[in-house]
């Protein structure tokens, strides 16, 4: 077991709001992937489309935002006929019959949107970069994490590889960085457990909480809802007693005061 404890993050949502890079990387996916007929009645608009940010907190993985670009772009996608309150209800239904519906599968997806953030990075790095808006109270407070003797770890479903260039360009060194590579943030958290003392768990994916909570063994790990991040209206109805919500302020006082 190491002596230093762990504060564990989640990234997007938590240190960075990469909003803008979504859209630009998603929309961009869309347009190298989809067929001559499929651009035909598919319209992309450099402004973020309303219902792409709104059901941005839906999103577990990144090729899902491929998906909302497409249906947020085609007049005649089912999240335009439907509505996005409908389509929000029934989200990963929803995306499962877009999926099927145009031929793609999450890994084609994945992939793509990979390669497009490569190119983008190769093409201009800082204009790649700047559409990353790190929230600078967050970036601040890790930075004097280590005057408490405390590391930090982030745990992302977006890939190791990017998650580490935007992390490096905030000045920030977690002692451990875990993406989508690594399998589901539950088996990363019981793995991490065998060897360290976890102080926290920081996500703004209420339901990502709730399956740490489900699981017995990770039950010494506290739980904490970040107020700042991509949140479902219906996210603090009613939140579990053993899920406390983090907003900055109480994010600036010492970890020990946080419960």
């Amino acid at each position: 077991m190491i002596d230093k404890p762990l504060l564990v993050l989640d990234f997007d949502g938590v240190i960075v709001d990469g909003i803008k890079e979504y859209w630009s990387s998603s929309y961009q996916t869309c347009l190298n992937i989809c067929s001559a007929k499929e651009k035909e009645i598919i319209s992309f608009s450099s402004e973020i489309p309303a219902a792409f940010k709104t059901l941005r907190p839906w999103v577990h993985y990144g090729w899902e935002m491929v998906i909302l670009a497409a249906e947020c772009s085609d007049k005649t996608s089912q999240l335009h006929l439907k509505g996005i309150e409908t389509f929000s209800k029934n989200y990963s239904k929803e995306c499962t019959s877009a999926l099927n519906r145009r031929g793609w599968t999450p890994f084609k997806l994945q992939e793509a949107l990979n390669q497009t953030r490569r190119e983008a990075i190769s093409n201009n790095f800082n204009q790649w970069l700047n559409l990353h808006q790190p929230f600078s109270l967050v970036t601040q407070r890790l930075k004097k994490l280590e005057k408490e003797g405390i590391e930090f770890a982030v745990l992302t479903t977006k890939s190791i590889e990017f998650t580490k260039k935007i992390l490096d360009c905030f000045d920030l060194q977690p002692k451990l960085v875990f993406g989508h590579e690594s399998g589901s943030k539950v088996d990363v958290l019981k793995q991490l457990l065998e060897k360290r003392i976890i102080r926290g768990f920081i996500e703004d994916r209420r339901t990502t909480l709730e399956k740490v909570l489900e699981d017995q063994t990770l039950g010494s790990i506290p739980c904490y809802l970040a107020s700042w991040g991509y949140l479902k209206p219906q996210d603090l109805n009613n939140l579990p007693s053993d899920i406390k919500l983090l907003n900055l302020d109480i994010l600036r006082e010492p970890i020990s005061k946080w419960s």
